[in-house]
């Protein structure tokens, strides 16, 4: 980073919007996150990280919340790309699926013994309950082609009688890439917890392992920066409770933007001004 942000020259290269899901699960009174360790054969490879990519034309599926825009800080449209960007890729990458029957809103797909139908499931603790199954073969049928852009989120939803359950993403924050860097991301961060009944599997093809792990645990892991920084601002949280109730205060329209600061000794300091 130091070396780039050193020889860099010229114009600063077009940001992608992306998106990045922080998978939640309780562990006894607390909760871990879900940590994806990249490909060495993949870009930051080596690196931990969550689930999560580009946002894709085709990423467009209906939602239930109305206030995307105004959370995400862009036009109507383009934050309804991103929602969708981050279900798909949480779908691709760890086989968890935010969704639910069109009409019954309070209910999500798990996994389960049926195959290819929405059937009537049981209630949880909270309140909600669970239908279907997403482990099944013609899911993981359905996953690969979603992975190979041979299939859209929404065309997937429509078949299966299912809509986008976005209530269950929560918005943590938005980082964009240095100027300095070749490849250059506008990225934003939700936190969403694990539906009653799915299990995250490493399905992507682009990580070398994954883990369940306490966000103190995971100081210790090899992270970039925004990464790093969102495990930072989940421990002092002791519940999932508080993440829920933290997220509607969280600033995720206004973009964290790192800058390295050369000294003319030719050492060089990190900024990170986050946003209030």
């Amino acid at each position: 980073m130091v070396r780039r942000a050193r020889e860099f020259r010229g114009d600063p290269a077009p940001t992608r919007p992306a998106a990045t899901v922080v998978l939640l699960r309780p562990e006894g009174e607390t909760f871990q996150l879900y940590v994806l360790k990249r490909a060495a054969t993949m870009v930051f490879g080596g690196l931990h990280a969550f689930p999560g990519g580009g946002v894709d034309p085709s990423d467009r599926p209906e939602t239930i919340r109305t206030d995307w825009a105004e959370r995400l800080g862009v036009p109507g449209e383009e934050a309804r790309a991103i929602i969708g960007a981050a279900a798909r890729e949480l779908f691709e990458e760890a086989g968890v699926l935010l969704a639910g029957p069109v009409d019954e809103v309070d209910r999500t797909v798990s996994d389960g013994t049926l195959t290819g139908v929405v059937t009537h499931g049981s209630e949880t603790a909270d309140g909600n309950h669970v239908v279907g199954d997403v482990s099944a073969e013609d899911w993981e049928a359905d996953r690969a082609a979603l992975a190979a852009r041979k299939l859209t989120m929404t065309e997937l939803l429509d078949r299966r009688g299912l809509r986008l359950r976005d209530d269950l993403l929560l918005p943590w924050a938005r980082w964009i890439t240095p100027e300095f860097e070749p490849k250059r991301f506008d990225t934003w961060f939700f936190v969403a917890l694990l539906p009653e009944g799915q299990t995250a599997r490493d399905v992507s093809g682009e990580s070398e392992s994954a883990t369940w792990i306490s966000p103190e645990a995971a100081n210790g892991l090899a992270m970039l920066p925004p990464t790093r920084s969102t495990v930072d601002s989940l421990r002092p949280y002791g519940k999932i409770a508080e993440v829920i109730a933290a997220s509607s205060r969280r600033n995720a329209a206004s973009p964290v933007t790192p800058r390295v600061e050369m000294k003319e000794d030719g050492s060089a300091i990190l900024h990170v001004a986050l946003p209030s």
